[in-house]
């Protein structure tokens, strides 16, 4: 094995405590938890560097995937936030000029919500910085190794995407 991380000393100190402890799943789930953990942290610094909160960025993140146009109750669906809520978030980034609201051309009681030039900007500048280190991390792999790596985790998300069996093991 090549250099020593911190999970590894976290692993070596449990293992004699905790018997039945899998080096290899503890060692997994551990430097998974400090990977999001690091990403999360660089993600909320990067995004104040930018002068955007992280909802402001989500927000222009998910009218950025639906090509810059979208009603705010497909922004709320995107985002996991009840329709309503997505009001004061559009308040706020039109008051910034990164969004502009109008009515719908095929029903005026609807509002389009859109990207303006600014928005676009903002959001393009903080994905660019995201990626940085992003790329830097996982730069670590090559390719191969990096699809191998995205697919092992597929097959682990479509477990925790399933619904818990009866047999499974609780805790």
């Amino acid at each position: 094995m090549g250099d020593r991380d911190r999970t590894d000393d976290h692993v070596a100190r449990w293992t004699p405590i905790v018997s039945d402890l899998d080096p290899d799943i503890e060692g997994a789930v551990t430097r998974m938890v400090f990977f999001v953990k690091h990403i999360r942290q660089v993600r909320e610094e990067f995004l104040a560097a930018c002068g955007l909160q992280r909802h402001e960025f989500d927000t222009l993140h998910a009218l950025a995937g639906r090509y810059g146009t979208a009603a705010p109750s497909q922004l709320a669906a995107d985002l996991a936030m009840p329709p309503n809520s997505i009001t004061g978030r559009l308040d706020a980034l039109e008051r910034r000029g990164f969004v502009r609201r109008s009515p719908s051309d095929t029903d005026r009681r609807r509002v389009v919500v859109e990207l303006t030039p600014a928005g676009r900007s903002a959001w393009r500048e903080a994905m660019d910085g995201l990626g940085v280190e992003e790329h830097r991390l996982l730069g670590a792999l090559d390719p191969a190794e990096r699809r191998a790596l995205s697919d092992l985790l597929r097959r682990v998300m479509l477990r925790a995407e399933q619904p818990e069996h009866p047999e499974a093991p609780k805790g």
